[in-house]
């Protein structure tokens, strides 16, 4: 599998997984519904953990241009592969957006709110306040990326063996994610991934989702900058704590 195809496969199954369970608890009718925050953020960290499992081996799992750019900016990732990785994340959320609606296409008509069916593909703030939720975004993803740069490898022993955690290596990211989700996720929804919100909300204006009302683009700058800014920021402390 090539870093592109990997970034896709991982991204997809992240989206599907992620607002999978975002469908499965604000759609009416569903086993899941109205089943709460905590099995959002949780199944939304597990999903995570499912992308990077897959992909983790080949690219390394960014699944998030905010990811990409960070790591690029720290001097820990070729500039010159950052078109190539977020291209491939945009296309994998967009196919996960897609196979979101498809499974949950006869829950969507006996929905009637639309802001529940916008939310099964991306994200809108609590309460609308521009400079607000550009903060929110902003320290959310700075919180991601600047703790993903201590992400270390296990090792064992004084000569610092490396211990082969496997796939179990990608959970510490995962529970990253869930504690952004549980401890800053209420304000936004914490897209603190620019692909993540911009490619599924792309989806949810062109296909046929009975009722769903607008796509809310007024709003849709904000999970794109507040990330990309977030991800600057980490990377200036970064390199001022070195």
């Amino acid at each position: 599998m090539s870093p592109f195809s990997a970034e896709i496969i991982g991204t997809m199954f992240m989206i599907l997984l992620g607002n999978g369970v975002v469908a499965n608890v604000v759609l009416n009718g569903t086993k899941g519904n109205n089943s709460g925050w905590m099995v959002i953020t949780t199944a939304w960290a597990f999903a995570v953990f499912v992308g990077v499992v897959i992909a983790g081996p080949y690219s390394g799992a960014h699944l998030n241009p905010a990811v990409t750019v960070g790591l690029a900016l720290a001097d820990k990732f070729n500039w010159a592969l950052v078109p190539t990785y977020i291209a491939g994340q945009f296309i994998g959320a967009m196919a996960g957006a897609f196979l979101v609606w498809l499974f949950y296409k006869d829950f969507y008509a006996g929905t009637p709110d639309q802001g529940a069916k916008q939310a099964t593909f991306c994200t809108a703030p609590a309460i609308p306040n521009t400079v607000s939720n550009l903060i929110s975004e902003i320290i959310g993803t700075f919180v991601l990326i600047f703790v993903i740069y201590y992400f270390t490898d296990a090792k064992m022993g004084a000569d610092n063996t490396p211990i082969g955690l496997g796939s179990i290596g990608a959970l510490p990211v995962a529970i990253l994610v869930w504690v952004i989700g549980l401890s800053l996720g209420g304000t936004t929804g914490y897209a603190i991934n620019p692909a993540r919100d911009l490619g599924p909300r792309i989806m949810h204006a062109i296909l046929p989702v009975a009722g769903k009302g607008g796509s809310n683009w007024g709003y849709a700058w904000i999970p794109v900058a507040g990330p990309l800014i977030g991800c600057a920021i980490a990377a200036f402390f970064f390199h001022l704590m070195k």
